[in-house]
């Protein structure tokens, strides 16, 4: 069998075979992640979980927090999602409420709607549930203390068991240096009993996680990352030593946020942008803002006084601030009342702010 070559990817991500189709629509942005639950039986040092997900029974639909079936239908509709990723904590710990939620997207967006789910759970009843109600793939992440024995876990079963139910099957784990031969041997167990891909991502640290890796001794890579050095080396030389047709997919922590996350933000921008925002380059919307101590006084006055058109300027009740199109504020006279400033913010739920200025 013709050795297959690995294709670099952006970003130093790299893939050996036929990435899988659900990696594909995350680097389009095409897919939101529907965090079920940020409950889990594992507690993994180097799980990145915020500290408002980490262990709370919580559900989020990329960054919005759902409370009902219409918070995440609007937020697949608002980045014009292909798929879904299911994620967690474990989402097998929330069996009833994402069984809900597959049937709830397979009904409402179809078939061709593509759902993939990772858990640390290989039990092949709840698996077979799953297939049942739609999920297209399954991705098993065991624990590291499994990966150099992962034939006497029940693994090998449950990835036979997610394969005879007709789910794309596969490993995804962080690539951690100091662990080649673990992973490599991990793989090969996996791909003795079926599994078709295994994903390595760039371990990262992140505000959860900072401690528990630097007690461990791993460093950051470089001033412009959170990644931990030598996970890029670790998931080459796993790649390296894996024969035979298993998919290797490396993904760095920048393709994830300089391909996926940007398309994603992307997407949703030009979704739900009024005429109000300017979509920049970074994804990111530039609009002007005015704070004061009556906003919705302002609002009337800037409509009434200025012919300001109601689509170029509103009362925000979140921020209880006036939001005005960036070249709105720009000619408004000295005489308004309120600090004015130039915002850029991502268009998500939460609204983060990444930047303002001062104006005037």
């Amino acid at each position: 069998m013709p050795m297959v070559k690995s294709r670099i990817l952006p970003n130093q991500s790299f893939v050996k075979g036929a990435m899988p189709i659900s990696c594909v629509m995350c680097q389009e942005g095409a897919k939101m992640v529907l965090l079920v639950t940020g409950k889990c039986a594992h507690d993994c040092y180097y799980c990145p979980l915020s500290s408002k997900k980490k262990g709370k029974d919580v559900t989020y639909a990329d960054e919005k927090l759902v409370q009902s079936d219409a918070d995440v239908i609007f937020e697949a509709r608002s980045i014009g999602a292909r798929g879904t990723g299911i994620t967690g904590g474990d989402p097998l710990m929330a069996m009833d409420r994402t069984i809900h939620y597959i049937r709830l997207l397979k009904s409402r967006f179809g078939r061709k709607h593509n759902i993939h789910l990772y858990t640390a759970t290989p039990d092949p009843v709840k698996i077979r549930k799953l297939a049942q109600a739609g999920l297209n793939e399954i991705r098993f992440h065991p624990a590291p203390d499994d990966w150099n024995d992962l034939a006497r876990t029940k693994y090998p079963g449950a990835i036979k068991a997610a394969l005879e139910a007709g789910m794309r099957t596969g490993l995804e784990i962080p690539s951690i240096p100091g662990m080649e031969k673990e992973m490599i041997s991990l793989a090969n167990v996996a791909y003795a009993a079926g599994a078709e891909f295994i994903n390595l991502n760039e371990l990262e640290f992140s505000e959860s996680n900072w401690q528990a890796l630097g007690e461990r001794g791993f460093k950051i890579k470089d001033d412009v990352s959170s990644a931990v050095l030598g996970s890029q080396e670790a998931a080459g030389e796993v790649e390296k030593a894996l024969e035979g047709d298993m998919i290797v997919h490396y993904c760095s922590s920048s393709f994830k946020d300089a391909t996926q996350l940007r398309n994603r933000l992307q997407r949703r921008a030009l979704n739900l942008a009024t005429q109000l925002e300017i979509i920049t380059d970074e994804a990111t919307y530039l609009k002007g803002i005015i704070e004061t101590r009556e906003p919705e006084k302002l609002v009337r006055a800037l409509k009434r006084d200025y012919g300001i058109p109601a689509e170029l300027v509103r009362y925000d009740p979140i921020g209880n601030r006036v939001e005005i199109a960036a070249w709105v504020l720009e000619e408004l006279p000295p005489g308004v009342p309120g600090k004015k400033f130039m915002v850029w913010e991502y268009p998500t739920a939460d609204r983060l702010e990444v930047e303002r200025q001062p104006i005037g």
